[in-house]
């Protein structure tokens, strides 16, 4: 049995800095990467682990505290290096910026403005700030922003640092009342594919398939379109206000879908034994995506990462661990035999070359997930699948009920899909 954790997010942000001293933001990621090889030379050199953090902090230009958690960084990989026999020394030679680490309120701080922003104050040097305000994924936003008004959350440590030559802040924030199980202790993996229209979810358990779940939401996928069409006409007109107004609105729209469609997946998720929620890692699909100019923005501003992050975050409040694995092949494999070739998917519609099997694809996908997660995160082994259930289709309204209905007709040869109001099982 392993212990639950504290639910602790990491919260990733764009910096729009508006100090007109960027440069000395990358000017203190450099100092910290010279603390952090220094700590590290020191520490191969048997100087006293005691003795470095005073040591390096008499000679760098940087806030006390941001170097003493940089020296508490570059000691923790040192320790880790040792606790792993010798395996993977940590350098101390690195070059380029290094993340520069602060505490809430000592080396940073945040606040919520009157235009509902979250602006930020960075002490690059002593005495001198970089200031702004936080831009980046809605769902990260919310959180911080309950954690800035809640007693119930810790606003942690932060690391500042330029990824792609972008300045970010990430932040680590806790929910001091809220404890999550882990995910090795878990008796049942839900697979969640998510598509351009749906979500597919397979909950599978050493007993092999508990359930299969299909939850369309072709509205967010038909209002973008919209959208984009009104915006591209208003900006051809030159009435940027109104172009402005558009945006803000299919914004709070897509936010609201993805809330009700994340707490579906929760609800369904939670009816399992020890459920733990697995989901694709797409942090590199957008860069991988070339498709022609007009598929590319359809895919480009769908929000895969948004509805992951919604459904981990409600999860977690459930005590629901999340996982996180490889996506390679899970569209193309086949969950019976395990053949993968691209031919066995033609859209929705899933037939294995080599034995035949066929099923929703979307379905199919998500049990391949699930079938990841387990190898990934369980200790117990992944159960033979000899058959699938029904694929069991649900359309989300504005209001969040369900219509009945959904479809009348056979999504693939041999599965029948049908609509119940609430969750089908």
């Amino acid at each position: 049995m392993t212990d639950e954790q504290p639910l602790t997010k990491t919260l990733d942000f764009q910096l729009d800095i508006q100090s007109d001293n960027e440069g000395l933001l990358y000017d203190a990621t450099l100092e910290a990467r010279r603390v952090y090889n220094e700590t590290i030379r020191l520490a191969k050199d048997g100087v006293d682990w005691d003795v470095i953090p005073d040591r390096v902090a008499d000679d760098a230009n940087l806030v006390k505290n941001t170097t003493q958690r940089v020296v508490a960084k570059a000691l923790g990989a040192m320790e880790n290096y040792y606790e792993y026999d010798g395996f993977n020394q940590p350098s101390h030679t690195k070059d380029g910026a290094y993340p520069l680490r602060a505490n809430y309120e000592e080396g940073y701080n945040l606040s919520l403005t009157d235009d509902g922003d979250v602006a930020f104050r960075i002490s690059a040097k002593p005495y001198k700030h970089v200031k702004g305000v936080l831009k980046g994924d809605g769902a990260h936003l919310d959180i911080l922003k309950t954690a800035l008004e809640s007693d119930k959350w810790k606003i942690g440590t932060a690391e500042a640092l330029f990824h792609n030559e972008n300045a970010e802040l990430h932040v680590n924030v806790t929910n001091t009342e809220q404890t999550v199980r882990d995910k090795q202790d878990s008796r049942t993996v839900v697979g969640v594919d998510v598509n351009e229209d749906n979500v597919a979810l397979t909950a599978l358990s050493g007993d092999g398939v508990e359930g299969t779940l299909v939850i369309d939401f072709p509205e967010i996928k038909f209002e973008r379109h919209r959208y984009f069409t009104m915006r591209k006409r208003v900006q051809n007109a030159g009435k940027d206000s109104i172009h402005d107004t558009l945006e803000g609105r299919e914004e709070r729209f897509v936010r609201d879908r993805l809330h009700k469609v994340s707490h579906h997946i929760v609800e369904w998720s939670g009816q399992f034994e020890k459920p733990c929620i697995v989901f694709e890692d797409l942090k590199e699909m957008r860069d991988s995506i070339d498709y022609g100019t007009r598929m590319n923005r359809r895919l480009h501003h769908l929000p895969f990462r948004a509805l992951q992050y919604y459904t981990s975050y409600k999860a977690s409040f459930e005590g629901i661990p999340t996982g996180w694995i490889n996506p390679e092949y899970t569209s193309q494999r086949c969950p019976m035999c395990g053949h993968t070739e691209r031919a066995n998917r033609n859209k929705k519609r899933f037939k294995c070359k080599n034995c035949e099997h066929q099923d929703h694809s979307d379905r199919s996908a998500s049990v391949n997930i699930a079938v990841k997660g387990i190898k990934k995160h369980q200790d117990w082994n992944v159960p033979a699948l000899n058959s699938l259930p029904q694929v069991r289709k649900v359309r989300r309204q504005a209001s969040g009920a369900v219509d009945a209905p959904t479809v009348t007709h056979p999504t693939v040869r041999g599965y029948q899909a049908d609509g119940r109001v609430g969750v089908s099982y």
